[in-house]
């Protein structure tokens, strides 16, 4: 089973590349090569730099993927398998490829600015504003749900942390070998991708063991930096290493698939209300699936850093299919392999800790978890269930896929389990980290537009608040108090960070829906596959948000986090409101480009 799901996967994205994503970049973007991008036309050597497309590609996916397609659909089996499946695979199809690559290629025709910016642009100064704002909001709370995924792993497993930050020591070596010497790509390419086996190498000889305290910390620390520093210092090489990671895992994975055909031992479905994103609250399948499966399906985020990063280091808008509606269709493979790894090994790795989930929670018994109506209730407990000494059992939803894919590789290629578990949570980790720096550039982008008006009234405040560290630290800081302070909740934080995420998805999708119908003048049925899955996004996701606003907010054990949380939704929701009636009142206006170059 595990090989057909796999199969059937990777033709299903190899075949919609090349016949779907052509017709929409022939016949609705209209891609020229001779046109010159902003990253060749404004290029400053900071933040726009013409990239070689393989390198794009690799800090394009390394950015956008991060956790999410890991975390997201190990959290959803709890409803069961299919499910997860169906979603992933539906929202890559209907909405996130054509989100993705429509998102990068509007920025590419408006200079490079932000999907905000063509908003404005189309509908509006305020609305460039207000969805700034949205975007900041949102920004933090995906510094948060990422600071919570990387820490208890690197604090579970001191191998990652030290191969992490010697990826880092790496893409630095990296980005100076690119940039700053004659040597050909590939050997540069070659020297990185050696510094990045012995970084892994020395993570099993020497590995570093800290708190959990201590890695948010650095986290934290890591992150400023990571945004403030010239993209092609640390960011752009670090994320095109991560991808050779990514690769490395992801054929390995279709190898170890086609020998296994693993029939699944994971229930195909459990229940319509399962505990999903809380181990007392039940969850509907809809509308609450997109709270959970974020990055793997579709993601307003890839929109920001397509428009944010991305845009503006494309040399060609040839390239822009592969980096864009590429990367995308690269995520949904990867979680149609976290999720046939679950499916195949998931229940083995539960009940070998039978014994300690019986001892830390009385009453249950992890040998009755075939049982789908059992796995409904218990599963998001069972899941992140602790020990008496706070240690995580089973390890949350990412400990549940680096274990299964231990055994994965284990029961496929003989690779030792533990072996095969670390690499497992590298692969994860990697891409963790490269969405935190990102994330929190994009963050920075935000705030110093938001503070942009400043310039005419105070320029002495305008000054500080523009700076690059300052507008660096205020996300990060953030950010970081929320997953300190509610960490123990961290599934239901995870749900805020997808369900503000998917909303901002839906933004920008009625943006590029009215910058297609608008400035491409494109009609018809064509606008209707974009607009339709737009507005029902907009409607599943909106109706979620009222959900959890309403049933986990309140949830939260620390009065603090309960007040910031329930204010960032209920904010991001009347923002939400204002930004959908703008796209209605100016849908079918006449459009008068300023600054667009098409």
């Amino acid at each position: 089973m595990t090989g057909v799901i796999v199969l059937i996967g990777a033709i299903f994205y190899i075949v919609l590349y090349f016949t779907y994503g052509k017709s929409i970049e022939k016949n609705i973007v209209k891609a020229d090569g001779s046109r010159e991008t902003p990253a060749v036309r404004l290029r400053d050597n900071v933040d726009y730099v013409p990239a070689n497309k393989f390198v794009l590609f690799g800090h394009h996916f390394a950015s956008i993927a991060g956790a999410g397609p890991i975390t997201g659909p190990a959290i959803a089996v709890v409803w069961g398998w299919l499910p997860a499946l169906i979603w992933v695979w539906f929202g890559n199809l209907f909405i996130g490829s054509v989100h993705d690559y429509l998102s990068l290629m509007a920025s590419v025709r408006y200079d490079g600015k932000s999907i905000q910016y063509v908003a404005g642009e189309l509908m509006g100064s305020r609305t460039k504003y207000v969805f700034e704002l949205y975007v900041f909001f949102a920004m933090i709370l995906v510094v948060a749900a990422f600071m919570g995924v990387f820490g208890p792993l690197a604090n579970g497993s001191p191998q990652i942390l030290t191969a992490s930050i010697l990826f880092m020591v790496a893409a630095v070596i990296e980005g100076q070998l690119l940039y700053k010497t004659k040597l050909p790509f590939w050997l540069s390419s070659a020297i990185g991708v050696a510094l990045t086996i012995l970084s892994i190498v020395l993570g099993f000889v020497w590995p570093w063991q800290v708190s959990l305290n201590a890695l948010y910390w650095g986290q934290f620390i890591y992150i400023i930096i990571a945004a403030s520093l010239p993209v092609w210092f640390l960011l752009q090489p670090r994320d095109y290493l991560n991808s050779y990671i990514l690769w490395g895992g992801i054929i390995v994975s279709v190898i170890a698939s086609l020998i296994t055909f693993k029939p699944f031992n994971w229930p195909m479905y459990t229940s319509f209300s399962a505990n999903v994103v809380s181990p007392t609250v039940p969850s509907p399948f809809w509308p609450t699936v997109p709270l959970i499966i974020a990055c793997g399906a579709l993601s307003g985020f890839h929109a920001i850093v397509g428009s944010g990063t991305s845009s503006k280091q494309l040399d060609n808008e040839l390239s822009g299919l592969f980096v864009g509606y590429g990367s995308m269709f690269m995520e949904g493979m990867l979680a149609t392999i976290v999720i046939a790894a679950i499916g195949g090994y998931g229940m083995t790795v539960i009940q070998g800790f039978a014994d300690k989930i019986a001892a830390a929670k009385p009453g249950l018994d992890a040998m009755q978890l075939t049982d789908p109506t059992y796995m409904a209730k218990y599963g998001n407990m069972i899941i992140n269930l602790k020990d008496a000494n706070g240690k995580a059992i089973v390890g949350g939803a990412l400990g549940l896929f680096t274990k299964s894919f231990g055994k994965f590789l284990y029961g496929a290629l003989r690779v030792p389990e533990n072996i095969g578990t670390v690499f497992g949570g590298l692969w994860a980790s990697a891409f963790v980290l490269t969405t935190l720096d990102t994330t929190n550039r994009l963050a920075r982008y935000a705030f110093q537009e938001i503070v942009e008006p400043l310039k005419k009234t105070s320029v002495g405040v305008y000054n500080v608040l523009h700076n690059n560290w300052v507008a660096s630290i205020i996300p990060a800081a953030v950010g970081f108090y929320l997953i300190a302070k509610g960490g123990n909740a961290y599934t239901a934080l995870w749900a805020g960070f997808a369900g503000t995420n998917q909303l901002l998805a839906t933004i920008a999708l009625l943006t590029a829906t009215n910058w297609v119908k608008r400035a491409l003048h494109v009609s018809g049925s064509t606008i209707a596959l974009v607009l339709v899955p737009a507005l029902f996004l907009w409607v599943t996701v909106f109706t979620a948000l009222i959900w959890y606003l309403i049933k986990i907010v309140p949830t939260y054990a620390v009065a603090s986090v309960r007040i910031i949380l329930g204010v960032f939704v209920v904010v991001m929701l009347i923002l939400d409101i204002f930004l959908v009636v703008n796209f209605f009142r100016t849908y079918n206006k006449e459009y008068k480009p300023a600054k667009e170059k098409a």
